[in-house]
């Protein structure tokens, strides 16, 4: 697992220098939008055809769900209580919930579970993302954003939710594994030629939108509160959930490696859109992801083999 991390590390350390290197002129923050355009429109619902297609669909797939809707709300429960006794203004308490509650799934779950398990656990994380976690994050998480921040747009969280291509291709994928429908040699060989770049090109723009500006220390405490909330509690608490759902060995392993991963770089896009603390919220993306390198082995270990 450390040896995984470190391959994980360099990857994220290579998108970090490209803050500082540019290279071709191009700034990080051009590279890393084109970047998670292509992987959002093309590459990953490609990779989410080739694993839901051919994944067994069934009790597991309800564990897994199950585990990662309960510790979302768990910790989104768990947090709001926390921060009752202090005096935070509206926005903070909106970043901070949407920061706690939702790990990054995807863009490092996926290939962390991948390099750390085998392919076959592709299936969990995209599962545990797109059968639980960003449903919640594009319907609650939206409804908290709006709630807790300075400006909100009228659209409605559904009808958003229904324009994201990989839940359609997660959905198209369902539906021809349920019905039966073969996947074709030639297709198989395609989506998985273009799904194989995904992990590498997701942990590169997340090392791009790490943010490493001028530290603000009035922020420390309430990140520190989301970084152990999301490092330490929620997989502690997804570990006993999925546990009473039945899950065990490495399917066990795997999602409870899916609820330590550090906070969703997507939910930057939530505090910009709806007033949030951005700030905030990106410090306690960039101090969660460098700790995690630490805590997921540490996660790993206590799992055992």
């Amino acid at each position: 697992m450390v040896q995984v991390m470190a391959q994980m590390a360099a990857l994220i350390g290579v998108g970090v220098a490209w803050r500082w290197l540019r290279p071709g002129g191009l700034d990080a923050d051009r590279a890393r939008a084109a970047v998670a355009t292509l992987v959002y429109y093309l590459l990953l619902p490609a990779l989410i055809l080739s694993v839901l297609w051919r994944a067994p669909l069934g009790l597991e797939s309800g564990q897994v769900a199950l585990s990662a809707a309960g510790g979302v709300a768990a910790m989104l429960a768990l947090t709001w209580l926390l921060l009752r006794p202090f005096r935070v203004s509206r926005r903070v308490r909106g970043t901070l919930l949407l920061a706690a509650a939702w790990p990054n799934a995807t863009y490092l779950g996926l290939p962390v579970l991948e390099a750390t398990f085998g392919d076959w656990a592709r299936r969990i994380a995209i599962q545990y993302d797109l059968f639980a976690c960003f449903p919640l994050l594009m319907t609650a998480g939206v409804l908290i954003a709006r709630h807790h921040g300075d400006h909100g747009g009228p659209e409605n969280p559904l009808a958003t939710l229904l324009k994201v291509p990989p839940l359609w291709a997660a959905a198209l994928a369902v539906a021809l594994n349920l019905g039966g429908v073969p996947l074709p040699a030639p297709l198989a060989d395609l989506l998985g030629d273009v799904g194989d770049a995904v992990p590498a090109l997701m942990l590169l723009a997340l090392g791009m939108g790490l943010t490493w500006g001028a530290w603000s220390w009035g922020l420390v405490p309430a990140a520190a509160l989301v970084v152990g909330l999301q490092l330490a509690v929620q997989p502690a608490l997804v570990a006993a959930l999925a546990g009473a759902a039945g899950l065990a060995g490495q399917p066990l392993q795997a999602v409870v490696l899916e609820a330590a991963m550090p906070t969703m770089i997507l939910g930057v896009v939530l505090c910009d859109r709806y007033g949030l603390d951005t700030a905030l919220y990106a410090k306690a993306v960039t101090l969660s992801t460098a700790l995690s390198l630490v805590t997921l082995p540490l996660w790993f270990g206590l799992l055992g083999p």
